[in-house]
C-alpha cells in the first residue's frame, strides 16, 4: 500500500547458526503508527534497526522501507567530535524550518555552532532529534531517543514527535515499559527465542 512505510516480512537472522535472532519475522508499518519494541539486552532490538538500515544483511526473507532517519541511543556517537553540530546537520539536510524544531526542543540556536563535546548528554540528543526531522523521514527509527532526557522533557519531545506522526511512521526501541505503554499502537516483545506483539 501506498502509506506502508516499512513492511519486513519472513526474516530469518542470526548472527551464529545455531542461534537466530529472528525466524520468520514480520512487521509492517503505516503513516499514522507508532509501534515500540521491547526486549532484553542481546535479544535482537539494535539488529532488527541494522537490518532496516541495510547495514547487515537478512539470511532469508524481504524488507522494504521509504525514506529513513535514525535517533541513535549514544548521542555522542552520532556526531563527529570535529565538527559544529550545524556543520553536521547542513551536510545531511536542509536548514529549513530548524528555528521551530529547535523551539519546539528548548535548544538555543547558538548552540548548533559549538562542537557535540561543548554540550550536555540531553542537548545532544535533542539537536540529534532536530536533525532527524529535517530530513524529512517517511519512517523514524528512535533507539532510546529519550534516555539521556529527564521525565518532563522525556514526554515534551515524545509529545513533539507524535504531532508528525500524519507524515510518518515511528518504530521505537525501549526499555522503558511505562513510555511503551503510553505511546505505542503495538508493542514488539523480541527475546532470544521469538518475537511477538504484547
Amino acid at each position: 500500500m501506498h502509506d506502508t512505510r516499512l513492511h519486513v516480512e519472513a526474516l530469518k537472522f542470526g548472527y551464529t547458526r545455531d542461534r537466530l535472532l529472528f525466524d520468520g519475522f514480520d512487521l509492517r508499518l503505516r503513516t499514522g503508527e507508532l509501534k515500540a519494541v521491547v526486549g532484553p539486552s542481546g535479544s535482537g532490538k539494535s539488529t532488527l534497526f541494522e537490518l532496516i538500515l541495510g547495514h547487515v544483511k537478512p539470511q532469508a526473507g524481504t524488507i522494504r522501507v521509504a525514506r529513513v532517519s535514525q535517533v541513535f541511543q549514544d548521542p555522542y556517537s552520532s556526531f563527529h567530535p570535529s565538527y559544529t553540530l550545524l556543520d553536521q546537520i547542513r551536510d545531511v539536510a536542509s536548514l529549513e524550518g530548524i528555528e521551530d524544531y529547535l523551539e519546539q526542543m528548548e535548544l538555543d540556536a547558538a548552540l548548533l555552532r559549538k562542537w557535540p563535546h561543548e554540550l550536555s548528554g540531553g542537548q545532544l540528543q535533542r539537536a540529534s532529534i532536530v536533525r532527524s526531522m529535517l530530513m524529512h523521514p517517511e519512517l523514524l527509527l528512535l533507539d532510546e531517543p529519550t534516555s539521556a532526557l529527564d521525565n518532563v522533557t522525556q514526554l515534551q519531545v515524545m509529545q513533539m514527535l507524535m504531532r508528525h506522526l500524519d507524515r510518518m511512521a515511528i518504530l521505537l526501541i525501549t526499555h522503558d515499559s511505562n513510555l511503551a505503554r503510553w505511546c505505542a499502537d503495538e508493542i514488539i516483545d523480541i527475546t532470544s527465542e521469538s518475537a511477538h506483539l504484547v
